[in-house]
């Protein structure tokens, strides 16, 4: 999925969810199954727990914090000034978010629109 419009920082934004990744994940576990049932079942379970997180889980963006919702119920605000580093992994098929705040460390799966993602974080959190 690809954004049409250009995020600022003094405007929230929210992000489109992608589902590649659980797609993917689902996709590979067919032949999987075949081959190694327990194996293809643990992708295919994760695959679509994964599926459930894009459907239900809100990215915002707003001029000071990273939100995550779940519905209209906020589960976690990250201030950015806590902040201290971020990074996309593998950029081609970015697949992976890290971010390290002062007293902890995050990854999240890729579940948003990453071209969006990666604009918002380079506005509103530059990297050092």
């Amino acid at each position: 999925m690809t954004s049409s419009f250009a995020p600022n920082s003094t405007s929230t934004v929210e992000l489109k969810p992608s589902y590649n990744l659980p797609i993917v994940l689902v996709i590979a576990a067919i032949p999987l199954l075949l081959v190694q049932p327990w194996v293809g079942s643990v992708f295919t379970l994760f695959g679509l727990f994964l599926m459930f997180q894009a459907l239900t889980l809100r990215l915002q963006f707003t001029v000071t914090d990273l939100d995550i919702y779940r519905g209209e119920k906020l589960i976690r605000r990250f201030p950015y000034q806590e902040w201290q580093n971020w990074r996309i992994f593998w950029n081609g098929v970015p697949i992976l978010f890290y971010f390290k705040e002062i007293k902890s460390i995050h990854f999240l799966p890729i579940l948003f629109d990453p071209n969006t993602l990666k604009t918002c974080l380079e506005q509103r959190c530059p990297r050092i």
